[in-house]
């Protein structure tokens, strides 16, 4: 299998024929150094295929599907309900969650949120970069900025919700593998969960709570944290 891995949206099938926009087809021959009559991969939610590059006109490369090397993927559906944080960070932690398995993001605006704005188009273009690095083949998706209370209402029955919570003791959560539902991890702002919320969250049907450490982390450094503690339970 080729490790230069490109994300194509499109439709990919046996003996196709179609072009890469011109980012891609700089990445692939100026960055990667790739030439005519050598291989790279595509891929998309329905699998991998391996494709040959046939041409190169006016920037932009012209490619064939000589075959498909994986199929599509039946990942556990992990999403993480996150406040967004300074843009240097936010990216670093999109990265990484991605990289750790995650398969939606969801931004919340909690009472103590600083940052009430993300780039979107940025994070889809980091979730993208750490895709085609991880060798994932599902695209994460990214949602809209919304609040605490309208995405617990959305997602009532829908999730289990794994709070991690600095005033539990609990360091310890059981989870099924076969599941259902889907497993969201909730992350705080800066400032922490308001009482409110805290009481919004504990309330939530299917909550479990869970301290990462004794100590205070960073937004980021928790999001990693408790990524690997689920990934190590589920034994992925």
């Amino acid at each position: 299998m080729s490790n230069i891995r490109i994300f194509f949206p499109e439709s990919l099938s046996l003996n196709f024929n179609y072009r890469l926009e011109k980012p891609q087809s700089h990445y692939l021959t100026k960055v990667m150094r790739v030439k005519i009559g050598e291989n790279f991969s595509l891929f998309n939610k329905k699998g991998e295929w391996l494709a040959k590059i046939n041409n190169i006109i006016s920037g932009k490369v012209e490619f064939s599907i000589q075959e498909k090397l994986r199929n599509e993927e039946n990942p556990v559906d992990i999403w993480l309900a996150f406040s967004p944080i300074k843009s240097n960070y936010s990216n670093f932690m999109i990265q990484k969650a991605t990289e750790l398995g995650v398969t939606k993001f969801i931004p919340i605006i909690f009472d103590r949120t600083i940052v009430r704005k993300i780039n979107s188009d940025r994070l889809k273009k980091i979730i993208i970069e750490a895709t085609e690095q991880s060798n994932r083949i599902n695209l994460p998706s990214l949602e809209k900025p919304q609040n605490l209370k309208s995405f617990l209402k959305k997602n009532e029955n829908k999730i289990d919700l794994i709070f991690t919570d600095l005033n539990t003791k609990n360091k310890k959560i059981e989870l099924n593998k076969d599941r259902s539902k889907s497993l969201c991890i909730i992350i705080g702002p800066e400032g922490d969960f308001s009482e409110q919320e805290r009481k919004n969250i504990l309330n939530f049907k299917g909550v479990k709570s869970l301290k990462i450490s004794e100590n205070i982390l960073r937004s980021e450094t928790a999001v990693i944290s408790s990524i690997s503690i689920l990934n190590y339970i589920l034994k992925l």
